[in-house]
């Protein structure tokens, strides 16, 4: 794993390791999150993709949680001083059997304002029981995005479509947006999670390279603006290293 290093500091070294689903979510912290958050001390930021996702067949969906969990308890533990994190899809994640994620298939039934909640406070309890009494709760952080990173994109229309060569396109990005109080509430089924109603619109799109570029040219401020989740996770990260 390489590490994105800070420019040095006298500061005590905060440590952030985010724990993300694919590709595009790896180039968002390398090339967007990690120098917001330099800018409130953190000293080293990386992204870590559960499971080798490089070498995972998509369709096989995300790692069991057993074994992302095994990924997160070890670094926990080799590193005492830092933070760790995910940012996964909530769509992705699965609900039965031995690949089960904690509090997703409760999620399934709930309202949206208490989805992503369940599932993040599954996760940590979960966390929390493995390391054991002596370990303080608040050095693991856990994220759901809901429903799904492309659901992210379409904080800012215009640029979404800027991004990805396609500005034609923002005014149909646009009528999805206007269809909910905010992007994450963009729902997720088969047919109409975010990345299916791109994909209806954007026909081959490729996932880690336009998602990227939309990401950088959409920006951090206008996401939090539009995603109070997203925001709310932000909020709790520039606060951890303070």
């Amino acid at each position: 794993m390489n590490w994105a290093v800070a420019p040095e500091s006298s500061e005590p070294m905060s440590r952030l390791l985010i724990h993300v689903e694919g590709e595009t979510e790896e180039a968002f912290v390398n090339d967007v999150l990690a120098s917001h958050l330099y800018g409130f001390g953190y000293t080293k930021v990386s992204a870590r993709l559960v499971g080798n996702a490089r070498q995972r067949d998509r369709r096989g969906g995300i790692r069991a949680w057993n074994a992302v969990r095994k990924d997160i308890l070890n670094h926990l533990k080799e590193d005492s001083k830092c933070l760790s994190t995910t940012m996964v899809d909530f769509y992705a994640l699965p609900q039965t059997g031995g690949r089960a994620w904690p509090g997703r298939a409760e999620a399934s039934q709930l309202v949206f304002a208490e989805k992503a909640a369940t599932v993040e406070n599954a996760l940590l309890a979960d966390v929390c029981n493995e390391m054991g009494d002596d370990f303080d709760p608040n050095r693991f952080i856990p994220y759901v995005i809901m429903h799904e990173f492309e659901g992210l994109l379409f904080s800012d229309a215009t640029r979404f479509g800027q991004g990805i060569g396609k500005p034609e396109l923002s005014p149909k990005f646009q009528a999805i947006r206007d269809q909910y109080p905010t992007p994450e509430e963009i729902n997720d089924s088969p047919q109409t999670a975010p990345s299916k109603r791109i994909m209806n619109l954007v026909p081959g799109y490729e996932k880690p390279l336009m998602g990227t570029l939309a990401i950088l040219e959409i920006g951090l401020d206008a996401i939090r603006q539009e995603c109070p989740l997203f925001h709310g996770w932000i909020e709790r990260l520039e606060q951890w290293s303070q």
